[in-house]
C-alpha cells in the first residue's frame, strides 16, 4: 500500500511540474503586485511592494512561507483568491456551495492577458475549479502615473444547477511586516468619518455595515494601514483603501500564526448568501488601493489625481458654487419667496439656486417629513407655477437652477404607496418599522428601477432648465423583505444596489451633463462607485466650521475636495462669518443661510470671499493638497494647494482652541518650488483690514514658514501665493 501511495503521489508530482511556471506582474510606476503559477497549477501572491527595478528579480520570488509547524505542512502559499475548505487554515476570499452540495473549491489557473486602458494597464487572470464548472476572473488595473490599482473578481457559474456564494471578496492582499496599524474610520450623523487606530495582531479585525442603503452612517468605507508604525502624514509605509460600493461592505484584516497579514475587502455577505443561476456572473465592487513610502500625504495625492482623472463625474470640469434655501426656509417657502432667494443668490455671486426638500406632492402634501416621498409633482398650492416657473425665474436671476430628490424612498403616506405597496421592502404578516417615518423602494425590482428613472427623467424632460439634483437617501433599510426576489431573500441587499447603478446608468446615459450631489442624511454614502455618477458628495449635515474641520480633513484623506461640498451655514453662530467661510472655502463652496438676515460687512465679505473663490478653482480644486497641521494633534489646523506647475497656491490656517499662552509656532507650507519667489497676499478680509503681503522664496516658506496662527479662538486666515 505504501508503494502504491508513493507511486501515485510521484505521477502526481510529475503531472503538475508539465504546468509552466508564469509569473504575472501588476505594475505602476512606483508599486508592483506580483503573481506567480506554481508547479502545482494554481496563482499565489508573491509580492507587493516597492516596484522592482529588474524584472528577472520577479522570478527569484518563493511562492511558499514557513508556517513553523510540522515539517509535511510547513509550507504556505499566499493564494492570490483563496477559497473555502483548501489546505489553508484562515480566512478565504471565496466560499461557495456548487449545486450538489459541496462547500469546496479550488482554482487552477487557466489563462491571463494584459491590455493597455486609459490611464494605464489591465490584467485579467481566468481561473478555474477542475472538478466543478465555476470559472473566476481576477481584475487588476494599474494606473501607471497615479500609483493607484483597482482589484475585483467575476465568478460564473457554469454548472448545471444554482450555486450559492456565501462570501464574495473582491481581492485578497497579503503583507509581511513587523507590524500593522489600522486606521479606520466610523461616527453616526453629525459626527462623520472619525479616526480609529489600533495595532493588528493575532486574529482578525472587520469592519463593517449592514444597512443595505445610507450604508456608510457608522462606518466609512475606507482605511489607512501603517506598516511597521501608525500611518503618518509625510512618512513611512502605508496603503490606503476604499471600497467602491454603495451597500453593505466588509473589510477583514487577518494577522495569522507567522505574523503575515490579509486584507479581505468586499461585500458584506451578511444575509446575503447569493442564489448564482447557471450561465449568471457575479461582479464584486472595486477595491482602490494606493501604497507610498512616503506617508499618507503622497497616497492621498495618488488617490486624488486618480479620482479626478478616471473615476469621478466630469473629474476634470468645473463645480458650481450655490445658495441652498433649507436653513432659511425648511418646508415654508412659496413661488415668490424662492424666486426672491435667487436673486439673493444671484447678489452673493454664486452660480446656482437649489431648491432642497418641501416642493412635490398633492394629496399628501409634503409640509414635514412624515408625508408625501414618492408622489413627485410640484404641490400646486406652493409652486401654482411648477417647476418650470422656478427654472423661469432662476434664469431671469442670472443664476442656474437645481432641485432636490429622494427617489429610492416613499412615505406610507402617499399616493405611491397606496397604488404600490407591492413596490416597498416590507415585510409581510409584521408591523412595519419606521426610520423617519419612511420606507425603501424595491429596487431589485425593474418596474421599481423604471419608476425611480423615471423621477429624474420626468423633471428634466419638463423641465430642461433644471441644471442639477441633489440625490438624497435618509433611511437605511428596514422591514428587510423583497416582494419581488420572494425566494431569494439573500440577493436582496446586493440586488438593491445594483438596481440602483442600473438607475443612475441610465440616467447618466441620457444626461452626461447633468452634475448630481450625492447626499445621505449627511455622509452615509460616500464611495467610488457612486462617484462615477455623481459630481461631489455632502460630508456631513454637521456645518459647525470647528467640526467640519476635522470631518474634511479624514475625508480629504480619500477624496479630492473638487468631490466634497462644503456649505456656510447658521450651524454655531457663535463662530465668526469669516470663519465660516474660510472652512467651507477648503472644499466645493456652498450656503445655505438667509443672506437677509446678514449683517452688510458679513454679507460683503461673502460676496468678496465667493469673487476670490472664483480665481482660485484650479488652485483649490486642481491642485495638490498638502495636509500642514492635523487638528488631530494640537489646537490648529492648515493645509495648502499647489497648482502642478508650482507657479500657483493657496493656504488655509484655522486657530481652533488654543491654550493660555500656548507656544505659536510658524507655518511651514510645502510643496512649492524652492527656486521661486512668490507673492504673499491674504485674502477673506472686510474692508478695512490688513493682511500679510509680501514677497518670499519658495524655500524660505518651506523652511521658515509664516506666524500665521494666533491665540484665539476661531480665527482663521486664507493666503494667495503667485510665484513672480
Amino acid at each position: 500500500m505504501k508503494k502504491f501511495c508513493f507511486i501515485m503521489t510521484t505521477l502526481l508530482i510529475a503531472a503538475t511540474a508539465a504546468v509552466a511556471q508564469k509569473t504575472i506582474r501588476v505594475s505602476t510606476d512606483n508599486t508592483d503586485l506580483i503573481m506567480q503559477v506554481n508547479n502545482n497549477g494554481r496563482l499565489y501572491m508573491v509580492y507587493l511592494g516597492d516596484k522592482l527595478l529588474n524584472a528577472s528579480d520577479a522570478d527569484r520570488l518563493d511562492w511558499t512561507i514557513d508556517t513553523g509547524s510540522d515539517a509535511s505542512v510547513s509550507k504556505r502559499g499566499h493564494e492570490a483568491y483563496m477559497c473555502s475548505g483548501g489546505e489553508d487554515f484562515f480566512e478565504p476570499a471565496l466560499g461557495l456551495t456548487h449545486a450538489d452540495g459541496n462547500k469546496t473549491t479550488y482554482l487552477y489557473y487557466k489563462d491571463s492577458q494584459t491590455k493597455a486602458v486609459d490611464g494605464g494597464n489591465e490584467t485579467v487572470i481566468t481561473l478555474a475549479d477542475n472538478k466543478y464548472d465555476v470559472e473566476v476572473r481576477l481584475h487588476y488595473v494599474a494606473y501607471t502615473k497615479q500609483n493607484v490599482i483597482k482589484a475585483w473578481s467575476e465568478i460564473t457559474n457554469k454548472e448545471k444547477g444554482d450555486i450559492s456564494l456565501w462570501k464574495y471578496a473582491s481581492a485578497i492582499l497579503y503583507f509581511s511586516s513587523q507590524k500593522y496599524f489600522l486606521t479606520n474610520y466610523h461616527g453616526d450623523w453629525a459626527r462623520e468619518a472619525q479616526p480609529a487606530v489600533q495595532q493588528l495582531t493575532y486574529g482578525k479585525k472587520v469592519i463593517d455595515t449592514k444597512l443595505g442603503t445610507r450604508a456608510a452612517m457608522h462606518t466609512q468605507p475606507f482605511f489607512e494601514l501603517g506598516l511597521d508604525a501608525p500611518a503618518a502624514e509625510n512618512s513611512g509605509r502605508v496603503m490606503l483603501g476604499t471600497i467602491a460600493w454603495t451597500g453593505n461592505f466588509r473589510c477583514i484584516f487577518e494577522v495569522d500564526n507567522v505574523g503575515g497579514l490579509r486584507v479581505i475587502p468586499g461585500i458584506n455577505p451578511y444575509a446575503s448568501d447569493y442564489k448564482l443561476k447557471p450561465g449568471k456572473t457575479f461582479v464584486t465592487p472595486e477595491f482602490i488601493f494606493t501604497l507610498s513610502n512616503q506617508g499618507t500625504g503622497l497616497a492621498s495625492r495618488n488617490l486624488h489625481d486618480w479620482a479626478r482623472q478616471y473615476q469621478l463625474k466630469d473629474g476634470t470640469g468645473d463645480r458650481m458654487t450655490l445658495l441652498n434655501n433649507w436653513e432659511s426656509t425648511a418646508f415654508d417657502f412659496n413661488q415668490e419667496s424662492l424666486a426672491a432667494l435667487m436673486k439673493d443668490a444671484k447678489n452673493l455671486g454664486v452660480d446656482m439656486f437649489l431648491l432642497d426638500d418641501g416642493w412635490f406632492a398633492n394629496k399628501y402634501p409634503r409640509n414635514d417629513d412624515k408625508a408625501g416621498l414618492g408622489d413627485w409633482e410640484p404641490n400646486h398650492f406652493k409652486l401654482p407655477g411648477g417647476v418650470k416657473a422656478l427654472t423661469e425665474a432662476a434664469d431671469e436671476a442670472g443664476v442656474k437652477f437645481g432641485i432636490w430628490i429622494e427617489p429610492e424612498m416613499v412615505n406610507p403616506k402617499s399616493e405611491l404607496f397606496e397604488k404600490h405597496p407591492d413596490w416597498v421592502i416590507m415585510q409581510p404578516g409584521r408591523e412595519p418599522y419606521y426610520y423617519r417615518n419612511q420606507l425603501v423602494l424595491d429596487l431589485a425590482n425593474p418596474k421599481v428601477q423604471d419608476y425611480v428613472f423615471s423621477v429624474v427623467d420626468n423633471i428634466l424632460k419638463e423641465n430642461p432648465g433644471v441644471a442639477y439634483f441633489k440625490w438624497d437617501c435618509n433611511s437605511p433599510i428596514t422591514n428587510i423583505y423583497s416582494p419581488y426576489l420572494r425566494q431569494n431573500q439573500g440577493n436582496l441587499y446586493v440586488d438593491y444596489v445594483r438596481g440602483l447603478y442600473n438607475v443612475l446608468h441610465r440616467i447618466a446615459a441620457k444626461y452626461p451633463h447633468v452634475p448630481m450631489m450625492l447626499c445621505s442624511g449627511g455622509g452615509a454614502r460616500c464611495d467610488y462607485e457612486a462617484l462615477k455618477y455623481f459630481t461631489e458628495f455632502w460630508c456631513s449635515d454637521n456645518t459647525d466650521p470647528f467640526e467640519r474641520i476635522y470631518i474634511q480633513w479624514s475625508m480629504s484623506k480619500f477624496f479630492p475636495v473638487k468631490a466634497m461640498a462644503s456649505h456656510v451655514t447658521e450651524w454655531n453662530k457663535n463662530t465668526s462669518m469669516k470663519f465660516r467661510l474660510d472652512v467651507a472655502s477648503m472644499c466645493k463652496l456652498g450656503f445655505d443661510i438667509d443672506m437677509a438676515s446678514l449683517s452688510q460687512t458679513d454679507y460683503k465679505l461673502c460676496q468678496q470671499a465667493v469673487a476670490n473663490y472664483d480665481r482660485l478653482k484650479p488652485v483649490i480644486l486642481d491642485g495638490d493638497m498638502f495636509k500642514l497641521v492635523s487638528p488631530y494633534e494640537g489646537n490648529h489646523a492648515a493645509v495648502n494647494y499647489v497648482t502642478k506647475d508650482k507657479k500657483s497656491a493657496v493656504v488655509f490656517a484655522y486657530d481652533l482652541h488654543p491654550r493660555y499662552k500656548e507656544p505659536v509656532l510658524n507655518l511651514k507650507l510645502q510643496g512649492l518650488d524652492p527656486t521661486l519667489t512668490y507673492n504673499v497676499n491674504e485674502i477673506n478680509l472686510a474692508d478695512g483690514q490688513e493682511g500679510l503681503s509680501g514677497s518670499f522664496t519658495g524655500d524660505y516658506l518651506m523652511k521658515i514658514g509664516l506666524p500665521l496662527f494666533s491665540p484665539v479662538d476661531g480665527s482663521s486666515r486664507v493666503l494667495e501665493l503667485t510665484a513672480m
